[in-house]
């Protein structure tokens, strides 16, 4: 039986994920026993002999294939070993945190799904109306530029010290949910419904939508079959969106002090407890996986078992595309403003009072260590989106190659897609230690991924091509076909989806430096500013006000440009559109 190649990729990337969280204890190369020897036997000196009976306990001697088998057959009978710091069972300790995290996540999730219906309803009475047009998103602009943790850190600030409405840390019932739920729901509703609104719209300018509203369809009933049509076509990217909830929930209750998986996890990354921190991806994972399997199977449901329909491409009127990019160029022009007039400042000199408030001499202000604020965010965003530009290139440059490779890609692409980085994040930091080029690289590792995907997909539309299709009978081999005819045409459109990739990446390594797991200190990196001026946001707020500022200005310049980017017409050719699903099709 021949197995298929997609296949044996997928079953590839699993295992190998799999065997890296397995083998965690034997890959950190970092040696745990003396973390171990002090947190359970403080009295006893760090001596040879003492150590070398901490490892012996552990196991850590045995050779990596037998601790990666015992820890595999643990999982399989339930058994997720012993903490090496508590010295507890982690079955007990992840149990908790499972059942505080699903809370938080569907809680979240209600949230998100609320907020994308307020932004879904103006695409669906304008469609209604026949006027279908992509709506300007401000709001939506506004609330997908904010991440998880510095809307974390605003809400705790506003909700639970200025208000005083919701208490500020800790979880001991629903009355911590609030704050958090809405801090993780709030980007991924206003992301969800910038994606259904726009397949909306583009599902409005096919004409059975008009054939409907002729014959007298109700508004309800018509209402309902844009959203049928109009949701399988975007249901990959719900997917990510939903997956990516995950990701934030780690950095969400970082901020709340919530003692969930996310946090469970973070700490014992930093404490090397590896036994807690493998048990905490593998639930990490299980999680992602078991969101986005929901979201296949809604999809499936949709669909009935069959493909979805492409949609044409949803193009903003004229005036939204201008607000658009008034928003671009104001964002980038405030954001280069503010680097420039950093730049020119010292940003490690202790030269002003603690804590100083925002003045004429010092715009943002000063932090706890009597530093410039507006310096560091100046020299913060060389370092932060440099950093960026590195990995989108390096990501540019390997999905290029891997895109040429669909089928053997496919496992890696799609675990990739499927993992956050602070996930990716965590297990490197046990691996490498918390740094900068350990951020960059957790990044790297999931950034390329829907990158080679749009390079494969682009790749198969180009071989389509008539005069393509021609070139081998014309003795054109593979790799010149490759290199001359094909791979030509795809770079530009790949390197712009890149670039548009930049903020968001500069976003990812911003989170992983606030979560501990980048930039060190004195870096002035805008995630390590966040997180140093997050202990004193009641006193000093401008401590947080001034790196999220910024960072919310590269987000706007992100999100803003991607409804500019150009796109291709699509052919125009008579075709039969399906109508959605259960209902006939109405021949074009």
């Amino acid at each position: 039986m021949r197995v298929p190649v997609a296949a044996l990729s997928r079953v590839v990337a699993v295992l190998g994920v799999t065997a890296v969280v397995a083998l965690l204890p034997w890959l950190s190369g970092r040696d745990a026993a003396y973390t171990v020897l002090r947190a359970r036997y403080a009295d006893r000196e760090a001596t040879d002999a003492a150590l070398a009976a901490v490892r012996a306990e552990l196991g850590l001697d045995r050779g990596p294939l037998v601790i990666a088998g015992d820890w595999l057959g643990g999982v399989g009978r339930g058994d997720l070993g012993t903490s090496w710091i508590s010295d507890r069972p982690v079955a007990d300790a992840l149990a908790g945190a499972v059942g505080v995290s699903l809370t938080l996540t569907l809680a979240a999730l209600g949230v998100a799904l609320v907020v994308a219906s307020l932004v879904v309803a103006p695409s669906v009475r304008a469609a209604l109306a026949g006027r279908p047009r992509v709506g300007s998103g401000v709001v939506a602009t506004a609330v997908i530029s904010l991440p998880e943790f510095l809307l974390a850190t605003l809400l705790l600030l506003v909700g639970a010290v200025w208000l005083g409405w919701f208490p500020p840390y800790g979880w001991t019932g629903l009355v911590h949910l609030p704050l958090p739920a809405l801090a993780l729901g709030l980007p991924a509703g206003g992301l969800l419904g910038r994606l259904v609104a726009t397949a909306v719209t583009a599902a409005a300018t096919e004409p059975w939508v008009r054939t409907w509203l002729l014959a007298g369809h109700g508004s309800a009933a018509t209402g309902l079959a844009l959203l049928r049509r109009a949701l399988p076509s975007v249901a990959g990217q719900v997917g990510l969106v939903v997956v990516g909830l995950t990701g934030g929930a780690v950095a969400v209750e970082e901020v709340f002090a919530i003692p969930g998986l996310g946090r469970l996890t973070l700490g014992a990354a930093s404490s090397q407890d590896l036994p807690v921190l493998q048990a905490g991806l593998l639930a990490l994972m299980l999680l992602a996986a078991g969101l986005g399997g929901v979201v296949a199977l809604l999809r499936r449901a949709l669909l009935g078992g069959r493909a979805a329909p492409a949609l044409p491409p949803a193009l903003p009127a004229a005036g939204t595309r201008r607000r658009d990019l008034a928003v671009a160029v104001g964002a980038a022009a405030l954001l280069a403003l503010v680097v420039v007039a950093g730049l020119l400042r010292d940003p490690f000199a202790s030269a002003h009072p603690r804590l100083a408030a925002p003045s004429w001499t010092l715009p943002f202000g000063a932090d706890a260590s009597r530093r410039d604020l507006l310096a560091r965010v100046g020299h913060g965003a060389v370092s932060t989106l440099g950093t960026a530009l590195l990995v989108v290139a390096v990501c540019t440059v390997v999905a290029l190659l891997v895109g040429c490779l669909p089928r053997l890609a496919a496992g890696p692409v799609e675990v990739g897609n499927a993992l956050p980085p602070v996930v990716v994040g965590l297990v490197l930091a046990a691996l490498l230690g918390a740094s900068v080029p350990a951020a960059a690289l957790a990044v790297g590792l999931v950034s390329w991924a829907p990158l080679a995907a749009h390079t494969s997909a682009l790749l198969e539309e180009a071989r389509r091509a008539p005069h393509v299709e021609v070139l081998p009978l014309l003795g054109v081999g593979r790799a010149r076909l490759l290199l001359t005819h094909l791979l030509p045409s795809v770079v530009v459109p790949v390197v712009r989806h890149a670039a548009l990739r930049v903020p968001g990446v500069a976003l990812a390594l911003a989170a992983l430096g606030f979560l501990g797991l980048g930039a060190r200190p004195p870096s002035p990196e805008w995630g390590l500013l966040l997180a140093e001026g997050a202990a004193y946001v009641e006193r000093a707020p401008w401590t947080v006000l001034a790196p999220g500022g910024a960072l919310v200005l590269a987000a706007v310049v992100a999100v803003t440009s991607t409804s500019l980017a150009p796109r291709r017409s699509p052919a125009a050719p008579r075709r039969t559109v399906p109508a959605p699903a259960g209902e006939p099709d109405v021949r074009v």
